[in-house]
């Protein structure tokens, strides 16, 4: 699930890392494949959880207390948990995973190595407790913005937003940037990517899953022009039809 593909320019190689799972959901796993070409064809390098036996950066040894609900410490030395995710690559080059993580609950925030290939061995909890998946990661102006939504299954929910001025954090909630008709239910869909339009700097199209949960196949898709309010709060507004020239 989830799949996402970037591009390392010291390799030369297409990396793909996406959330691989069990029929129970009890895996939750991320699994890594990679390419000379972006279509393929993708050698798959295995599954794993990510982080064993590595601290966020942003806890202390009081986040590692055992107790019954305590996921990060249960899944210390095994690695996290790592369901629905993204990939984002920074202007110097550095790739990071957002991650759901600890039975959803919270989003992890992982720096990749230098190939892309596994976790560096650096990474901070985001949303402690708010239960957030269907991460989509950009970069404007210098600050970071995050789309993410709850956690409902199939079922949209409103979507949620955020910035950041360093991408560990922290990171400020910006509430729904939906606008429009459906706002509230995210025009029934669910965050996947926002995509940057090429050679166009600071435009944006949000995609979003919209999920048809009795006939998974023939789900769909939603994608709009991301825009901005006076103070740099990102927004996503439904339209009808639009083209590329509205997407400012």
């Amino acid at each position: 699930e989830r799949p996402k593909v970037i591009f390392n320019p010291r390799t030369k190689k297409f990396v793909m890392w996406f959330h691989q799972d069990s029929p129970n959901y009890q895996a939750a796993r991320s699994g890594v494949a990679v390419s000379d070409t972006p279509n393929g064809r993708f050698r798959y390098l295995g599954a794993f959880r990510p982080n064993a036996g590595v601290r966020p950066l942003n806890t202390t040894s009081k986040d590692f207390e055992p107790a019954p609900d305590n996921l990060l410490a249960r899944d210390f030395a095994g690695g996290q948990m790592a369901r629905d995710m993204t990939l984002f690559v920074d202007d110097d080059g550095t790739a990071y995973q957002f991650y759901s993580s600890e039975a959803n609950k919270t989003l992890h925030i992982s720096q990749l190595s230098d190939d892309y290939l596994r976790p560096a061995g650096k990474f901070v909890r985001a949303f402690v407790g708010r239960s957030m998946e269907a991460p989509a990661v950009f970069k404007r102006g210098g600050k970071y913005y995050l789309f993410a939504s709850g956690t409902t299954g199939w079922d949209p929910n409103p979507a949620r937003s955020a910035v950041a001025d360093n991408i560990f954090g922290p990171w400020t909630d910006l509430g729904n940037p939906c606008r429009g008709a459906e706002a509230e239910l995210t025009f029934g869909g669910q965050s996947t990517y926002v995509l940057p339009i090429a050679g166009q700097p600071d435009r944006f199209v949000a995609m979003f899953d919209r999920w048809n949960k009795w006939n998974l196949e023939d789900s769909r898709y939603v994608w709009l022009p991301v825009t901005f309010d006076h103070d740099g709060r990102p927004l996503v507004e439904w339209h009808d039809r639009w083209s590329l020239a509205a997407a400012r």
